[in-house]
């Protein structure tokens, strides 16, 4: 019998073994020889976790936070606020959903702090 990591292979005519649990002797199913089972139960392999980076990986990453001072500064838009009437709201866009969907916009009320907000 020749193992090549947790791979058993016959000695006679090199067939693929079917290896089960427990089992010391394993028969080729080919052959028919008796084959010993000596090969490694456990396969143990080590990487760099940025050895192998990928667009899905950093998809499944965990989400970014932003301070305040890293947000970009708000614009201000001609439309009433619903709470206390002010003419004018800031506001703020992000790309919260997939990039063919649209964005969500964030509005503040400079007078009363009112918050709300929209997908568009």
């Amino acid at each position: 019998m020749a193992a090549i990591g947790s791979l058993v292979f016959c000695t006679d005519c090199g067939n693929l073994l079917d290896r089960s649990v427990g089992q010391d002797k394993i028969k080729c199913n080919v052959c028919g020889c008796i084959n010993k089972d000596t090969s490694s139960r456990t396969v143990v392999t080590h990487s760099n976790p940025d050895a192998f980076p990928s667009a899905l990986k950093q998809k499944h990453s965990t989400g970014q936070n932003l301070a305040p001072e890293d947000v970009g500064g708000q614009a201000e838009i001609d439309t009433p606020c619903p709470k206390c009437e002010n003419p004018v709201m800031k506001f703020t866009t992000v790309q919260l959903r997939s990039a063919d969907e649209g964005a969500t916009v964030f509005y503040n009320c400079p007078n009363c702090g009112y918050r709300y907000n929209t997908n568009n």
